[in-house]
C-alpha cells in the first residue's frame, strides 16, 4: 500500500517500493556494508575465540589461567550503548588512540577515525569483532574440553606434530560448534544497529550505511513507511535464509 499509515486514501502499489528501494544506490551500498561488516566479523570472531579458547585450554599456570579468562571475557560485558560511548571517546581526534600512534611516529596528524569514509567501516567491524570473540572463545573452550585425550595421545605415538593434531583431531570435534556459531553470528550482526548508530549513525555520508540504519531513517528520519517495509523485508528475506541453512545444518547433525 502507498503509505497506509499517513495517506488517508492509500492505493495498492504492488511491488512498485520494493523496486524503489532495490534500485536505489543507498540501499545498494548498505547491503555491500552490511555483508563486510557481518562476514569479517564472523571471520575475526571465530580465528580470535579458537586462539583463545586454545591458549586457556592449554597447560599453563592455574594463576595465569584465571588472569587471562577475566580479560579475555571482558569485552563481553559491555552493552552496546556502553560500548559506543568507550570506543567513541578512545578513537576521538584528541583520544588515547591518536596519542599512542602519534608517539611512535605511526601517524603524522589528527585521524578521525570514525569520521573518515575510508577507515569508519574497518574501525566499527574492529569494535565488533572486540565486542563479540569472547561467545566463540567460551563456546569453542567448552568444546575443546570434551575433546577425548586419548586421540592426542595415538596421533603423538604415531608421530603427528601440533599442527596436524589440530587439523585432524580439534577441528573435526569442534566442527558442529563452528558451523552453528558462524550461521547465527552471522544471522545477528546483519541484524546490528545500537552499535552504528551511537558511533556513527551511518556516517560519514552512508560510509558505514548497514541495513539496519537504511530502514531506521526512512521510518523515523523520513516517514516513509512503506519503503522501510519493503527495506525490512529484504532484511527478513536474508535472515530467513541463514536461518533455513542453520537449520538444515542441525538436522544433518
Amino acid at each position: 500500500m502507498d503509505n497506509v499509515i499517513t495517506n488517508p486514501d492509500p492505493q495498492f502499489v504492488g511491488l512498485a517500493h520494493y523496486k524503489e528501494v532495490l534500485s536505489d544506490a543507498i540501499f545498494r551500498s548498505s547491503v555491500l556494508h552490511t555483508l563486510f561488516f557481518a562476514f569479517f566479523s564472523v571471520l575475526f570472531h571465530l580465528i580470535l575465540g579458537m586462539l583463545f579458547a586454545n591458549l586457556l585450554n592449554a597447560d599453563i599456570n592455574p594463576s595465569l589461567r584465571a588472569v587471562l579468562r577475566v580479560i579475555f571475557i571482558f569485552p563481553w560485558l559491555f552493552t552496546p550503548a556502553i560500548i559506543a560511548i568507550i570506543w567513541r571517546l578512545i578513537l576521538d581526534p584528541l583520544g588515547i588512540v591518536n596519542y599512542i600512534l602519534a608517539s611512535i611516529g605511526a601517524i603524522s596528524g589528527v585521524v578521525e577515525w570514525l569520521s573518515n569514509e575510508k577507515t569508519a567501516l574497518l574501525v566499527l567491524t574492529f569494535i565488533n569483532i572486540w565486542n563479540g570473540y569472547p561467545f566463540y572463545m567460551v563456546s569453542l573452550l567448552a568444546g575443546l574440553q570434551g575433546v577425548p585425550n586419548q586421540q592426542y595421545e595415538a596421533a603423538l605415538i604415531d608421530g603427528a606434530n601440533g599442527r596436524q593434531r589440530f587439523l585432524f583431531i580439534t577441528i573435526p570435534h569442534l566442527m558442529p560448534i563452528i558451523l552453528s556459531l558462524s550461521i547465527l553470528d552471522f544471522i545477528w550482526t546483519m541484524q546490528v544497529f545500537p552499535l552504528i548508530w551511537m558511533t556513527t549513525g551511518g556516517g560519514p555520508g552512508h560510509a558505514t550505511e548497514v541495513m539496519a540504519t537504511y530502514t531506521y531513517k526512512l521510518t523515523f528520519l523520513q516517514f516513509e513507511f512503506s519503503k522501510a517495509s519493503a527495506s525490512a523485508m529484504v532484511i527478513l528475506l536474508l535472515s530467513m535464509l541463514m536461518s533455513i541453512f542453520y537449520v538444515r545444518q542441525q538436522r544433518i547433525r
